[in-house]
Formats: C-alpha cells, structure tokens, sequence
C-alpha cells in the first residue's frame, strides 16, 4: 500500500489496514501521538476502527517532554 506519511511517499506492506496497526509497525503504540488521515484529526479510541487505503495522507505527531 502506498500512502503518504509525514510528507513523504512510503510503500506499506499490505497487513497493515488500521490506524492502529500502522502504529504498531511504526513502533509508536505506546506512545502519546497524533494522527491525522486525510486533514482530519482522529479520536485515539478510534485508531482500531479507521481504515487505511492506497493513497491515504497521513501526519503523526510524537509529544516530547522536555525542559
């Protein structure tokens, strides 16, 4: 599947079909994150249910605390 993520073009094996198992394969479940597909900020209790498909556009944003 090839999808846009963080402005880059990347090719994702096929498995991958949720929100959810992306973050998983990205290494970054358990990680405070946030998603956006296609423009639209998506609930965090929703990543299991969204769906990915070819050419989908993707942005994840990783907190990091600091001082």
């Amino acid at each position: 599947m090839r999808m846009q993520l963080n402005g880059k073009v990347v090719d994702l094996p096929n498995d991958i079909q949720s929100v959810k198992e992306l973050l998983h394969y990205l290494e970054l479940a358990n990680r405070t994150v946030v998603v956006e597909k296609n423009r639209e900020i998506l609930d965090l209790d929703k990543h299991g249910d969204v769906l990915l498909k070819d050419g989908d556009c993707l942005e994840i944003v990783q907190f990091v605390g600091g001082g």
